[in-house]
């Protein structure tokens, strides 16, 4: 096969009229050669951070939509499976991964569960990951989440970063606001990366450190605008990452849009395409051709260096997609489960108030960081219930694991006028997280996620809208296509019902999320992750 263009080399930071010859999957000839033709080519992009997972879709659909914008491989870690289903979780993707050609490489999941202050479904202990860590398969350690863990010497943290070190693997880390000493010792530990920066400051430190540093732009998180000063100067030590990227947002565009931002802002062409393309592949060893001789042919060819409209994607010389259309077949796959209760009763949601202020978390726009406020509750005969008009909502976390007490909180800047909305997608453990305007609404919004295994939904009286996600919770069994559309008609209807909020269901998965400061809801009730404890509903 021969293909021809103008061929963006990206290490040598030129642009040249030229022929690429492909035998074999590999990169076989790059010659130049004067061509009528304005297409563009260069090496394809790669997610630098992200957890399939959360688009909702197995790694064969995810490749399906991701391939239409360019992306031909990623850094993906399965810790979101692996808290529901342990090891076996990690090898389900693996294996699926496996049925398409986009080049997925997991990494170890460092922190299932991320913490011991909620439940999960599996552990994956020091042994664990010394066992993930010899296999292939694995490229990395994925984020150490617990940095008080390693700040503070817990052994079994330091045995899982040793591990790693031993297995000549990167490791990467999440250390959301981590500045100073703690820091310090934090990538003295090893640490390489973190994608959880959401300063400028705070980046330009960790940078300074050695650390690389990636711009994360997901459904939820968005620290793009905060970090892109950055990239002129450290062009050489970040990337680009999503995270979290919902399956709707997914159809749109992926990394070839952050591009297309960064350009439009006026950073050079060659240190954007730096960080998408070539950086992740040095930094984890990825099996990823960079568009030289010898190379994997795994290449897209683009419209322009300013829109970075996709034309064609090639991964080992087989084209993948082109003008939007998705040539990867879709595969069938089994659907492992770990839901285990039974449905709620109204009861299960009310909660004595004395009328003091309680705390509540405060959700920030396009952040995964929480407020911790003080709020006059709302009393209906003893009971602390939703405050529609001052936006303070009461919120659940339920145990899908096994029947448990059902965890209460409040929350502020949802907006639900009316109704209620639920989802099994709750980071790190996945259990049921609701928020809504009465108990009976959250009921049953709780009761429809339990009926269907697992899914996200939207309730108002008798109208109900849910996408089932039968794959441990948290993945759909359909296809990513159809799994963006529902998702789409759900997202619509939770705004109905009066959330202001870009990505609700997005921004309410990470309330549970306890290593994200500041104030969260496990299934055990209500945690500061300033301090790192659980602390009282009430003042």
């Amino acid at each position: 096969m021969k293909i021809s263009g103008q061929i963006v080399d990206i290490q040598n930071r030129r642009i040249f009229s030229g022929e690429i010859t492909v035998a074999n999957g590999k990169i076989t000839s790059i010659e130049p050669k004067e061509i009528t033709g304005k297409q563009y080519i260069l090496p394809g992009f790669v997610d630098a951070h992200i957890h399939i997972e959360s688009s909702m879709l197995t790694p064969s659909e995810f490749a399906r939509l991701a391939v239409i914008h360019g992306t031909v491989a990623t850094i993906s870690d399965p810790h979101e499976i692996a808290n529901v289903l342990g090891i076996p979780g990690v090898q389900y993707m693996i294996d699926n991964g496996k049925k398409v050609p986009l080049k997925f490489h997991f990494g170890a999941p460092s922190c299932v569960p991320a913490t011991s202050f909620e439940t999960a479904g599996a552990v994956i202990d020091a042994e664990g990951i010394k066992q993930l860590m010899a296999s292939d398969d694995i490229y990395y350690l994925a984020e150490m989440m617990n940095y008080p863990g390693v700040i503070y010497d817990d052994a079994e943290v330091l045995k899982k970063l040793e591990y790693a070190k031993a297995s000549g693997k990167p490791i990467d880390g999440h250390a959301p606001g981590l500045r100073g000493e703690p820091l310090q010792k934090y990538v003295a530990a090893g640490i390489s990366t973190d994608h959880e920066c959401f300063a400028e400051a705070e980046a330009a430190e960790k940078l300074s450190l050695g650390m690389k540093v990636l711009i994360r732009e997901g459904s939820a998180a968005k620290n793009f605008d905060a970090l892109i000063g950055l990239l002129p100067e450290h062009f050489e030590n970040m990337m680009f990452c999503s995270d979290d990227k919902h399956p709707d947002d997914l159809i749109v565009s992926h990394i070839n849009a952050l591009c297309a931002r960064a350009v439009a802002k006026g950073v050079d062409v060659f240190k954007v395409l730096q960080a998408a393309c070539v950086n992740p592949v040095n930094h984890y060893n990825m099996q990823v051709g960079l568009l030289r001789e010898n190379d994997p042919a795994d290449f897209v060819v683009v419209e322009d260096l300013t829109h970075f409209k996709v034309v064609q994607t090639y991964i080992n010389g087989e084209l993948v997609a082109e003008n939007g259309k998705s040539f990867i077949a879709p595969v069938t796959f089994e659907k492992p489960n770990n839901f285990n209760i039974g449905k709620k009763r109204m009861e299960d949601f009310a909660i004595a108030g004395s009328g003091n202020k309680i705390r509540v978390i405060e959700a920030l726009e396009g952040q995964l960081i929480t407020n911790e406020i003080h709020a006059k509750p709302k009393i209906e005969h003893g009971h602390l219930v939703s405050d529609t008009e001052n936006d303070i909502l009461k919120m659940a976390v339920v145990n899908r694991y096994q029947d448990a007490p059902v965890a209460i909180g409040f929350i502020k800047n949802f907006g639900l006028k009316k109704g209620a909305i639920a989802s099994s997608v709750a980071h790190d453990c996945h259990n049921i997280v609701a928020v809504g305007t009465s108990d009976e609404e959250i009921c049953n919004a709780v009761n429809l996620i339990i009926e269907h295994s697992g899914g996200v939904c939207a309730v108002d009286g008798d109208t109900k809208k849910v996408l089932g996600l039968p794959v441990a919770g948290i993945i759909s069994e359909k296809d990513g296509w159809e799994t963006g559309r529902l998702y789409q008609e759900i997202d619509v209807m939770a705004k109905s019902l009066g959330s202001t909020l870009h990505a609700p269901f997005m921004t309410l998965s990470f309330m549970a999320l306890l290593v994200i400061p500041d104030l969260k809801l496990s299934d055990k009730g209500l945690f500061s992750g300033k301090d790192f404890r659980f602390v009282d509903l009430e003042i």
